[in-house]
């Protein structure tokens, strides 16, 4: 058996690893679902921003509920980031590693994830124009965790909490001072926009409020080993609250919605929140709904322990290297074909079935030789 996997009594940082892995696994299959949706499908709905949505547009129900299940990604993504960092950095100070050693280590990977945008960009943008997204605000906020990471635990998790909070508050500000053509710092920082030749999706802050969190629970999870069945009742009860947070926001319909309103009292105007940038609603719900979804896999992992070649498992330990092949495989695979944009769901799933099954295997081989170049590029990626 994979020793990285046993099944123990309590929760050691290896087999807490594991849950965190197949969450990690289940964002990289719902994101191949988004791309794939991205690249093929011609209904897709992208509305999520009080900039994109349009007072009395149709949100079909199929087709906003799939691009709504994908919402999970980005948050959980940020948010196990700032796990994963709490862990590296753990290991690297218990490997004698100096902690200018270690900041330089983050510099680097920060720029480098930063620097793969320029990779996604090649593929999905007009030559010229450069998309920052989920890869900016990772590689930025890594940055920007090289002095937040000496703080004191405590003041940590305000700092996530604080952003989280008053960042719609910063964004009024700034709109009305600035108007429709805000400073480059506020658009790589606060508002998405388009500062030629940027298209900014994921300013900073935002996503790095996320990966601050994931951080505190990473030191949380380091410092206080469960049993997994506590953990994931703590997980639940945490999921709870952050759902009902959201039941407060969007039934208030206020504050914390970014503008994005509910226009009545459907499900789906319930559900359709501001991802660009995050409202308080939306970081509630897909926060509420990662922790109810890890909670179930710290005892899925203890109880029925993954084997090795595990789907969500070998994703979830590759997700770097995966996002990197699935987006561009997924739009050179539409226009080779000549359906880019032209076909439906059917084609978005079939075409995310269709690149996770030719990934898996190259992700497995990766996973080997990251695992036998531990100290080579693969470190960063």
């Amino acid at each position: 058996m994979n020793p990285e996997i046993a099944p123990e009594t309590a929760s050691t940082p290896a087999q807490r690893l594991v849950a965190l892995d197949l969450m990690r696994g289940l964002v990289m299959v719902l994101m191949a679902i988004d791309h794939s949706s991205d690249a093929f499908n011609a209904g897709r709905v992208f509305t999520d921003s009080v900039a994109f949505y349009r007072p009395g547009t149709q949100l079909p129900a199929a087709q906003f509920l799939v691009r709504w299940l994908t919402h999970l990604c980005a948050p959980t993504f940020l948010f196990l980031a700032g796990t994963g960092l709490a862990f590296t950095v753990k290991k690297q100070r218990a490997r004698g590693k100096s902690e200018l050693a270690i900041d330089r280590y983050l510099l680097v990977r920060g720029l480098i994830i930063a620097g793969f945008e320029l990779w996604i960009s090649y593929f999905v943008m007009p030559k010229g124009k450069f998309l920052f997204q989920v890869l900016y605000a990772i590689g930025t906020s890594y940055l920007v965790m090289i002095p937040l990471r000496r703080l004191p635990k405590a003041l940590t998790l305000g700092a996530s909490v604080a952003l989280l909070c008053l960042l719609e508050l910063a964004c009024d500000l700034l709109r009305a001072k600035f108007g429709a053509q805000p400073p480059l710092w506020a658009t790589l920082l606060f508002l998405p926009g388009n500062p030629q030749p940027l298209v900014v999706g994921y300013p900073t802050l935002h996503w790095l409020a996320l990966m601050l969190l994931g951080w505190s629970f990473g030191q949380y999870l380091l410092l206080r080993p469960h049993a997994s069945a506590q953990l994931s009742r703590q997980l639940l009860g945490a999921g709870g609250l952050f759902l009902l947070g959201f039941a407060l926001v969007r039934g208030f319909d206020g504050y914390g919605n970014m503008g994005l309103h509910r226009k009545d009292q459907s499900l789906v105007q319930w559900l359709h929140v501001s991802k660009y940038p995050p409202g308080l609603s939306y970081v509630t719900l897909e926060l509420g709904l990662c922790f109810l979804c890890l909670s179930a896999f710290f005892v899925i992992s203890e109880r029925f322990p993954p084997k090795p070649g595990n789907l969500l498992l070998v994703l979830g330990q590759t997700p770097m290297f995966f996002y990197l092949l699935h987006f561009p495989l997924l739009v050179r695979g539409a226009q080779v074909l000549g359906v880019e944009g032209k076909l439906g769901l059917g084609a978005t799933f079939l075409g995310a079935a269709a690149v996770i099954i030719v990934l898996y295997p190259a992700c497995r081989v990766y996973r080997r030789y990251k695992a036998a170049h531990k100290h080579g590029l693969a470190q960063y990626i």
